[in-house]
This record gives C-alpha cells, sequence and structure tokens, in this order.
C-alpha cells in the first residue's frame, strides 16, 4: 500500500494509471449516489486523483488506498453539496417560477395548459432516475424534503439541489412553450 504512495510521489505514470483504471468508474458511481449529477461527480473524482498525484508524498493513509479515495470522494461530494446550498437562491427561483405560471398561464387557454403540463411530464422523465423520483415525490405525492430524503436514502441538500436543477430546466421549458404558443396565437 505505501509502496503505491511511494511511486505515485515517484511519478509513476505507469502505477498511478493502474490505481486511476482500476478506481476511477466506480468512484465516479459513488460520487454519483451523493450528486446525482454525473459531470460533477466525474470532476470531483478526477479532482481527487490530481490531488493523489500531486500530494502522495504528504498522505498518510492507515487503512487501504481505496478506502482513502473513497472517503476523499465522499468529502468533496459533501462540501460541494454544501457550497450549492451556500448559493442557492432557491426561495428566487421559487418565486420566479411562480410568477411566470401564475401571470402566463392567467392569460394562456386550458388546451395550452394542458400542452404544457403534459410536456413537463415529458420533461421530467428524461431526468436521470434520482431526480425523477425526488420531483415526482415532491410535486406529485407533496412530499416534504425530510421524507423524501427518508423514502430515497439521501440527504436533504441532495434533495434540494435536486429540485433546484429540475425546477430551472422546467422553467426554461414553460418559457420557450408559453413563448411558442403566443406566437402560434
Amino acid at each position: 500500500m505505501n509502496l503505491i504512495l511511494e511511486e505515485i510521489s515517484k511519478q509513476n505514470r505507469r502505477v498511478f494509471k493502474n490505481v486511476f483504471n482500476k478506481h476511477y468508474k466506480e468512484l465516479v458511481i459513488y460520487a454519483n449516489g451523493y450528486l446525482f449529477d454525473q459531470p460533477s461527480s466525474e470532476d470531483i473524482v478526477q479532482e481527487v486523483f490530481i490531488y493523489l498525484w500531486e500530494n502522495a508524498n504528504k498522505l498518510e493513509v492507515k487503512r487501504s488506498l481505496k478506502a482513502y479515495l473513497y472517503t476523499m470522494v465522499r468529502n468533496r461530494c459533501i462540501n460541494y453539496l454544501k457550497s450549492i446550498k451556500i448559493t442557492d437562491n432557491y426561495e428566487f427561483l421559487e418565486f420566479n417560477i411562480n410568477l411566470i405560471t401564475e401571470q402566463v398561464f392567467d392569460s394562456t387557454s386550458e388546451e395550452d395548459k394542458r400542452i404544457v403540463y403534459h410536456q413537463i411530464l415529458k420533461l421530467v422523465d428524461t431526468f436521470p432516475e434520482g431526480m425523477q423520483k425526488v420531483v415526482k415525490l415532491k410535486f406529485l405525492h407533496n412530499y416534504k424534503y425530510s421524507e423524501i430524503a427518508d423514502e430515497l436514502g439521501i440527504s436533504i441538500n441532495t434533495v434540494k439541489t435536486q429540485l433546484k436543477r429540475a425546477k430551472l430546466k422546467i422553467a426554461e421549458l414553460v418559457t420557450s412553450l408559453l413563448i411558442l404558443l403566443q406566437i402560434n396565437h
């Protein structure tokens, strides 16, 4: 184990590449369990491997390198979710979506409302499975954040993050659909 870190600290690319190839995919899957966002999961795992490459001589791995890598990925995922929460203007986003739907839907025909509603459902079906579950529990079953987190075995921050991303996508769709519907009338 320490031999691997020693070789990596000597900039042994072959050893590093073997470690990377052995653990990369499973670490991305693990990270995605926290983030439900494939590109961000890949970024975090790549950052972990960059850190390993640059700091191998400073690391003190007590158990196994694999366990150490998993711990680093988990910690970075948690920090990432915390950073999203800090910058999460959830109330502002909620306000904008309500404003769009209330103002524009008031002047929209029932037929157009049905079209928009069905397009939203189609969009939700294209979301990653985890995001779909969160959205459906929140909006179709009216679960609270804590209930969704318990039901799916994820953190409340993950629930909020998934809902934020879903609402952004839905808001974009609704805005463009309503513009198209107004052009057609």
